[in-house]
């Protein structure tokens, strides 16, 4: 059975690069009848904090991408981490090292001025254990291949190949006896029963390091996909300077988690045209092979544009929930109401629920209205007149869509009027704005009493 796993590291937010590469773990278990798991990487224990730990599963839960299994939290694991490094170095694949920190420095002084690579020299990989100097805690290093050349057989990235001289003795526990991020991901990888390694391109020199465990000890490897990284449109990395970069703030910013998925799968994955792409249809889609080696570049104005294609198709209650939510309004009461009416209408103009909560604001207001310039110079003293006029048909028309469209239309008509004429200054008058959703749904919206007060209390202002 396929098991994938997404491993972030709790120091910090859920970027938008974590975010694609759990969602790629996500469809590929789902797309091959798998499991996606999730391990929290948090032995860094002067920087993982609990708050990151939550924002990451909140994150993850807000996009969707639930794990089948409770998160394994690699700080749980040292015991095992280090049973693994003690059978190496008894297996003789590994041994201790005890290097000074002076001597360690002067080895990569040396390497410096030489103007060559800085690796270990492998001093003790034979030398005799009684020769260890009074005081000095050791390291466990393991033994990398000296000859020959370790191959990597990529997903995305294909056949990559690295000579194993390149390779030094890395070191699997340190002297206080935690163990290092490359040993402890192998050790978990092989536990959690983890078949394909799905992560960033930046992980890919990891890998070959990461191999000399697996061989050393006899361990089947997974099968290795490294997904090209994230840049900002000018094709440096991705920054804050780019715009927002964590999921959460994707979120705040009105962004509808199936649009941000929607678009991360399509950033570096490809199905011919196809731009709308839901979880279902992607799951069936999806397939690691099909994402392509170079960098993906962050769109955000073709981001907004997916987020409006499916805010339009979003569920009314849905947005009504949102809407009332970002505006600090209950959930119930006349606001509620009218919010709720006039969803069909207002979610056709808004590309993200910052716009359509702002665009909705207007009808938990009541008379009088503040009104935005453009409004304001509407209302001259003809257009108040106008709206007296208007006032006085409407009182007598039945307050449903139909009826208000004919209404208006035949008063426009009889005055010799456009019927922009009449429904602009009645808009500004209704909503403060020069923009709203048609004249007609924003009466029903408002009902005859709310909308009576505002037409009135414009013409008096």
């Amino acid at each position: 059975m396929v098991r994938t796993r997404f491993a972030p590291s709790p120091t910090g937010l859920l970027h938008i690069g974590g975010a694609r590469t759990a969602l790629f773990n996500y469809l590929f278990a789902r797309h091959s009848g798998g499991q996606f798991l999730l391990r929290i990487e948090d032995t860094d224990r002067a920087r993982s904090t609990e708050a990151a730990v939550r924002v990451i599963l909140e994150g993850l839960d807000w996009l969707g991408l639930r794990a089948d299994e409770e998160p394994v939290f690699q700080s749980t694991r040292e015991a095992r981490h280090r049973e693994v490094a003690e059978a190496l170095l008894a297996a003789g694949a590994a041994y201790r090292a005890y290097d000074t920190p002076e001597e360690l420095a002067a080895m990569r002084a040396q390497a410096e001025a030489e103007r060559r690579p800085i690796r270990y020299d492998g001093r003790w990989r034979d030398r005799d254990p009684g020769d260890a100097p009074a005081g000095v805690a050791p390291v466990i290093r393991l033994k990398a291949p000296r000859d020959g050349d370790t191959v990597v057989r990529d997903l995305v990235q294909g056949e990559v190949r690295v000579a194993d001289a390149e390779l030094d003795d890395m070191i699997i526990l340190r002297s206080d006896g935690t163990p290092t991020y490359l040993h402890a991901v192998v050790v978990d990888d092989h536990d959690m029963g983890i078949t394909h390694v799905i992560r960033g391109d930046d992980h890919l020199t990891n890998t070959f390091r990461q191999l000399m465990v697996y061989r050393a000890m006899g361990w089947e490897t997974p099968a290795f996909a490294h997904v090209p990284l994230i840049h900002g449109a000018d094709g440096a990395k991705l920054s804050k300077r780019h715009g927002a970069v964590s999921v959460l703030e994707f979120r705040e910013q009105g962004y509808l988690p199936e649009a941000l998925c929607n678009y991360l799968l399509r950033l570096g994955w490809g199905h011919g045209d196809v731009e709308v792409i839901g979880r279902d249809e992607a799951i069936v889609l999806f397939d690691i092979e099909d994402v392509g080696r170079a960098a993906a570049r962050m769109d955000y104005a073709k981001l907004t544009h997916i987020n409006g294609v499916w805010l339009r198709a979003a569920d009314d209650d849905r947005l009504t929930a949102e809407v009332l939510r970002r505006l600090g309004l209950p959930e119930a009461g006349t606001a509620a109401a009218r919010v709720r009416v006039l969803m069909p209408a207002l979610k056709e103009r808004a590309k993200t629920l910052v716009e359509l909560a702002e665009s909705a604001a207007f009808l938990a207001r009541s008379a009088p209205l503040p009104f935005e310039p453009k409004a304001a110079a509407l209302l001259t003293e003809d257009a108040k007149s106008l709206l007296h006029e208007l006032a006085a048909l409407l009182a007598g028309t039945p307050f449903e869509k139909e009826a208000l469209d004919g209404a208006l239309r035949g008063f426009a008509e009889r005055t010799g009027r456009k019927l922009g004429q009449v429904a602009q200054p009645l808009r500004a008058a209704l909503t403060g704005s020069t923009v709203s959703p048609p004249i007609d749904a924003t009466l029903t919206a408002l009902g005859r009493e709310e909308s009576l007060a505002r037409i009135n209390a414009a013409v008096a202002g």
